[in-house]
């Protein structure tokens, strides 16, 4: 969507966008649930997890850390790679507020 057209629309929902489209994607899906299953950072053991190359995972991970969904440190020549709590809480709050949003009506279609 342009940058016009995203003025047009709030803050919020500009920012729900951002994070479900950096989710939009099964390898991002994937190197989430990754990240969410270790105990600490990762450092390139991505790759050897999931069936793409490396520059696959890399701009898979470029678009997750560009929305802030992910954090990473560069160590020497690797780069550590973690979930950002405070982002995830953040996306998580939306998420539960959206969905939340909704009442069943018994007589829609």
């Amino acid at each position: 969507m342009g940058i016009t057209k995203t003025k047009q629309f709030t803050k919020i929902q500009n920012r729900k966008a951002e994070l479900y489209k950096a989710l939009g994607h099964p390898a991002r899906i994937a190197i989430i649930e990754f990240l969410i299953n270790q105990d600490s950072c990762v450092c390139g053991d991505i790759v050897n997890e999931l069936p793409l190359s490396q520059s696959t995972i890399s701009q898979h991970l470029k678009e997750l850390k560009n929305v802030g969904i992910i954090k990473g440190d560069i160590e020497g020549v690797k780069t550590c790679y973690c979930i950002d709590d405070k982002v995830w809480a953040e996306f998580d709050d939306m998420c539960r507020l959206f969905m939340s949003s909704y009442s069943e009506k018994s007589k829609c279609c």
